[in-house]
């Protein structure tokens, strides 16, 4: 079964009160994808103050939201869509890969605590593969792709610089074939998909795709990671 049939359980499961979608939990050394260790940028944001906000793209949003929801110096990270107009940013509409939409997670960070390159580094390393085109593990189409939105043009000077280093390094055995444009709008998605790596920790998808790019961030980031995740949950309750 496809992550986007098990979202759609979950979703009917959701409005009639009931746990639809069984589950299994798999071992994060059975994960569907390895993390790469990569250096970090030669490049990044100098002297930002306040808190600064990243938008990335990775594939299924639901793992990309629950690595950097253990990432120290995220203050809030929302799963969403980018890329497409407002009128479209509907999940069951962007799951049909015709709306410029990319399942999106907009991150806001203390760049006091974590810089922006120390972000990048995380989702090139631990949080999606960038060689994948146009797909991210067992999810394919557009609505899968490798984007990075970019809020300033530092951002985007690091981003880019960043991605010709690691193709430069040659630390994948494909080029990199993640985006980078300007951020021209964020969406957030709907309720049910936010916090849900946490909320469904041995859903099959989540155990076999998403749980292991937590348990690496933990590995290979020891300094950036935190047990309990920054939820937007409890933002909404606080």
């Amino acid at each position: 079964m496809t992550r986007h049939s098990l979202s759609r359980l979950t979703t009917y499961a959701a409005a009639i009160g009931l746990l639809a979608i069984s589950a299994i939990k798999i071992a994060p050394s059975l994960a569907a994808e390895d993390a790469v260790i990569i250096p970090p940028p030669v490049v990044d944001v100098q002297n930002a103050n306040g808190i600064q906000t990243a938008v990335l793209a990775g594939g299924c949003f639901w793992g990309v939201q629950g690595v950097f929801q253990h990432t120290a110096g995220v203050v809030n990270a929302v799963s969403g869509y980018s890329g497409g107009s407002k009128m479209t940013a509907d999940y069951h509409m962007v799951s049909t890969g015709t709306t410029g939409h990319a399942e999106s997670v907009q991150v806001k960070f203390d760049p006091k605590k974590i810089s922006y390159g120390k972000i990048l580094q995380i989702f090139f390393s631990v949080v999606h593969d960038p060689t994948q085109l146009n797909r991210q593990g067992p999810d394919t189409g557009t609505q899968y792709r490798s984007a990075i939105f970019t809020t300033s043009d530092e951002q985007k000077k690091v981003a880019e610089t960043y991605i010709a280093q690691l193709n430069a390094a040659k630390v994948y055995s494909k080029p990199i074939v993640t985006k980078v444009s300007p951020l021209e709008g964020f969406f957030a998605a709907e309720a049910y998909h936010q916090d849900y790596l946490t909320l469904h920790p041995t859903q099959s998808y989540i155990a076999y795709n998403d749980i292991p790019k937590v348990e690496n961030l933990k590995k290979i980031f020891a300094e950036n990671y935190i047990e309990k995740p920054t939820l937007v949950s409890a933002r909404l309750t606080n």
